[in-house]
């Protein structure tokens, strides 16, 4: 058995050799099929792809996700926001890749929140509420701030910035795609160059250096006009405007759950892990940390 999830920028595939991470933008008309060639034994699946814009709708998503799995895996397993699987395109399959990971963890460690920070968003999911948390579409999960739509990588620098402070004078940003969270975690360290798993967006490196200058765009500059630090200070203000959002919504969570502690997963796992208080999954089960809800849906359907 295998354990698959399909994003909509990246496929994660978890086997008994490993955790193995494919970069698949959908909207772009990534060759998912192909991807997926290697994997023709029994699988278990989970997915949140079906919000790619390239799809109309979130059942028109499903149903091309769930068929392109079939051509190739024809007895794949479609694990839902019920908590249960399918063998073919239902509403539930929409989004369930967070509740697959909970489903897992709830019986591993049952009084705590998994705080999953990843490349474009954060999932916070109180363990110990677990049947409260089936059905919960993406929409209800943001206005229960179970989920918040920022990560390490994909962020839009400019959709969490409406302004910085550059040598004390308030500066707006500019809304173009100049820089992303990506640049942010690169010059601050809590990245590395192999962690920029994305493309830049100028397509360019993936380098401090270039990770400056594209910061520095973000208010219509060069690097030599406002320098290393004047791009350093955009990066750290994004920072603490993004650790705020998640403390935030984590704090609430924990209000509310009343759950005694916090396990961290994701790229972000060591940083917020160290910012917020808690453990990494990564001490619990390893490198499969990295691709949690293929690793667990793996899990769930085996157990």
């Amino acid at each position: 058995m295998i354990g698959i999830d399909i994003g909509g920028a990246n496929l994660k595939i978890v086997d008994e050799d490993g955790v193995h991470i494919h970069y698949c933008p959908l909207w772009q008309g990534a060759p998912l099929a192909e991807l997926l060639r290697d994997c023709r034994r029994p699988a278990a699946v989970v997915m949140s792809g079906e919000l790619a814009d390239c799809f109309p709708t979130k059942m028109e998503g499903i149903r091309w996700i769930v068929g392109t799995v079939l051509e190739v895996i024809p007895d794949a397993l479609f694990y839902g926001t019920d908590a249960a699987f399918h063998t073919h395109p239902v509403p539930e399959l929409a989004a369930a890749n967070w509740l697959a990971s909970a489903d897992y963890l709830r019986e591993v460690i049952p009084d705590a929140i998994l705080l999953d920070v990843g490349s474009t968003t954060a999932d916070i999911i109180p363990l110990n509420l677990f049947d409260d948390l089936k059905g919960l579409t993406d929409t209800r999960r943001l206005q229960k701030h179970y989920l918040v739509y920022t990560g390490m990588l994909r962020t839009n620098v400019a959709a969490l910035l409406r302004s910085v402070t550059l040598d004390g004078t308030v500066t707006p940003v500019s809304t173009e795609y100049f820089a992303s969270s990506a640049d942010v975690h690169l010059v601050l360290g809590h990245i590395t160059a192999r962690d920029y798993t994305v493309p830049a967006p100028d397509s360019g490196e993936k380098t401090v250096d270039a990770a400056l200058r594209r910061l520095a765009r973000v208010v219509c500059a060069d690097l030599d006009e406002i320098g290393r630090e004047g791009a350093l200070e955009i990066a750290r203000q994004f920072w603490e405007v993004q650790r705020t959002m998640i403390a935030t919504a984590l704090e609430r969570v924990q209000s509310r759950s009343g759950a005694a502690g916090v396990i961290t997963a994701g790229i972000g796992a060591d940083l917020f892990a160290r910012e917020l208080g808690g453990v990494t999954l990564k001490a619990e089960i390893g490198d499969a940390a990295d691709a949690l809800p293929a690793y667990a849906v793996r899990e769930v359907a085996l157990r």
